[in-house]
């Protein structure tokens, strides 16, 4: 198989992983995924492999392959992995789970090469630009800084208690963080370097975005645009300078729990109860292409362009 310039795949609970050609919508191959729902998807800087983050496991496939087989299977949570990304080398993985912990992974050797106990199941994790903290939010409604030069948690928010973090995005260039939470509502912090190096969060704006739960927040990569998914079918697009509501973007007919930004920032993919996925024109604020082929919820996409 030749290399895809762009690599976009999707899950769902019918047991699938699929990947698609972006522009035509074909569905190019499925791997057959029996043992577990996935929970989410990532792919490597490289676009080398794609991490399935499941029930308990995580699995690493190549992208450019038609093997159903895992390369390589990381054990060691004790429940769902709600959340895996990779450090922009690609040399570790992180990860974080409904056992309550965030993992640390040498993508070169086997085994868990760090722990960090969040004690509440863990919703969403996210690497800082500075490729030295991970910012993990958890059921409880508990935000925590893990350093990861100091081996220890620097920073410990709540910003509304017992209401769950469901979701985490840092800006690009490190000077903001956004947290959605269950009642619809986004947090937004100036992250700002300490005098001990550590990252202190200044409280910035305060989003009742959606009425529903806020399954995903994701801000572009122009640092522009501030997406949320949300349980109330739509995806809202909100300016980041002064946040506030540029588009709405509706087709989906169930809950968004996903979406992911390209690139350039001009497009975006979304996935769907509805058993689909859409591509969006950030421009034009319309869906330009539907990829269908689950035969159940479509949870989580990833996207690398």
């Amino acid at each position: 198989m030749s290399q895809p310039c762009v690599v976009l795949a999707t899950a769902s609970y019918d047991h699938t992983i699929r990947f698609w050609e972006a522009e035509s919508g074909r569905c190019y191959r499925t791997i057959q995924y029996p043992d577990s729902h996935v929970n989410r998807l990532e792919i490597t800087p490289d676009k080398r492999h794609l991490a399935a983050a499941c029930n308990p496991h995580i699995r690493l496939f190549e992208v450019n392959s038609n093997s159903p087989q895992p390369v390589m299977t990381y054990d060691s949570h004790t429940n769902n992995v709600m959340a895996v990304g990779f450090q922009c080398d690609g040399k570790w993985m992180y990860s974080g789970s409904e056992d309550g912990t965030v993992k640390i992974w040498d993508l070169r050797a086997p085994g868990c090469q760090r722990e960090y106990e969040s004690v509440a199941a863990v919703n969403t994790v996210v690497l800082h630009p500075n490729q030295t903290e991970l910012i993990s939010g958890d059921q409880n409604g508990n935000i925590r800084v893990w350093d990861l030069r100091a081996n220890s948690c620097s920073c410990e928010l709540v910003p509304e208690v017992d209401t769950a973090v469901r979701s985490l995005t840092v800006m690009w260039d490190g000077t903001m963080v956004v947290a959605a939470n269950n009642r619809g509502t986004c947090y937004v912090w100036r992250l700002l370097r300490g005098k001990q190096t550590m990252t202190e969060f200044e409280p910035l704006h305060k989003l009742q975005a959606h009425n529903g739960h806020i399954l995903k927040c994701l801000l572009s990569p122009a640092n522009k645009y501030l997406a949320t998914a949300s349980s109330d079918k739509t995806v809202k697009i909100w300016n980041v300078d002064g946040f506030k509501l540029e588009k709405v973007l509706t087709g989906h007919q169930r809950w968004v729990w996903d979406c992911v930004f390209s690139v350039d920032g001009e497009f975006l993919v979304t996935a769907s109860s509805d058993m689909t996925a859409r591509l969006w024109s950030m421009p034009a604020g319309k869906e330009v292409k539907v990829y269908q082929g689950h035969h159940k919820a479509t949870v989580c996409c990833a996207l690398h362009d």
